[in-house]
């Protein structure tokens, strides 16, 4: 099966232009209708504005897609029967004709099969809290283990236990670079309190590290933190009382599995009374530019070979 293009998507890549994937998680299970729908439009406009082609990765009526028009924004955003999909439910949502917002590890895997190397984010997902019981751990470690896509994210999910995802993606071979900080950002805070594995600073530096790992051969993925700007953080001090809250009100209500991300990630916009919404769109933000910037260096790198 064939990821189908936009005529955009399609000569930008045929000419060796930079294309940036956009995943559709954060459209239909990130946020609430109608922030989710402007700030996909908007960020859309930010990788264009910094020299990129957007590709927003979705599957709708069964068919994988690589860029989106502005209605098929609008129903991801609206739909309530967009199913939620990660890499084991796309034979599911294809086969049956489905329309599915992609997490982060399938929209790699669909980015990788139409050609398109680098994905911007929100945040990554990893080792949930707990998970030496539960055994939760985020298809996106696995992909990134083996699926060769540089993702520009803002770090972990800050509902997720950081170190032990560090550890993870140190064993499976998985660079972690940090742009501009010599510790690891945790999505909406600048800060976790753990050191960056490797630091970069600038979406060259970052290119750079990009083509290298394809020269040498790695069958992976990169990681890079970009973190949050300081005038939109929210003091990790801060967040962290309220999303131990939300883990409390998740496992009082025995919400697990694929529903416990989207579930937690709207408590807390409850309880920060919508300030963790503002600092996770201007976090998105700033990574679409970053990652549109990186894209074009690589493909500048790419020409000049």
């Amino acid at each position: 099966m064939k990821v189908r293009l936009t005529d955009e998507v399609e000569a930008a890549l045929a000419e060796g232009r930079p294309v940036v994937a956009l995943e559709s998680t954060i459209i239909s299970h990130g946020m609430p209708y109608p922030d989710n729908v402007k700030m996909a439009t908007e960020v859309e406009q930010i990788v264009r504005d910094n020299g990129a082609v957007p590709a927003t990765i979705a599957v709708l009526d069964g068919i994988p897609r690589a860029g989106l028009t502005t209605d098929d924004l609008e129903l991801l955003a609206s739909d309530p029967d967009v199913t939620k999909v990660s890499v084991r439910d796309l034979p599911y949502v294809t086969a049956r004709g489905l329309h599915g917002a992609t997490t982060v590890a399938a929209t790699m895997r669909l980015a990788a099969m139409a050609g398109v190397s680098t994905f911007v984010t929100g945040g990554l997902g990893g080792v949930h809290r707990g998970a030496a019981t539960s055994f939760d751990i985020s298809a996106d470690l696995t992909e990134l283990a083996r699926t060769q896509v540089a993702v520009v994210s803002a770090g972990v999910k800050s509902i997720l236990d950081i170190g032990l995802t560090l550890e993870t993606l140190e064993t499976y071979g998985v660079p972690v670079l940090v742009n501009g900080s010599d510790e690891f950002p945790a999505f909406y805070s600048r800060g976790s309190g753990f050191r960056a594995p490797l630091r970069i600073d600038g979406p060259d530096e970052a290119a750079a590290v990009m083509s290298a790992s394809r020269e040498i051969g790695l069958p992976g993925g990169l990681v890079i933190a970009n973190p949050v700007p300081a005038d939109d953080e929210i003091p990790a001090e801060v967040i962290g009382r309220h999303i131990d809250r939300a883990l409390a009100d998740a496992k009082a209500a025995d919400i697990h599995g694929k529903d416990i991300t989207p579930f937690l990630l709207g408590r807390i916009v409850e309880l920060t009374g919508g300030d963790s919404l503002a600092t996770n769109i201007a976090l998105v933000r700033n990574n679409a530019a970053f990652g549109a910037r990186m894209a074009a260096s690589y493909a500048d790198r790419r020409r000049q070979r």
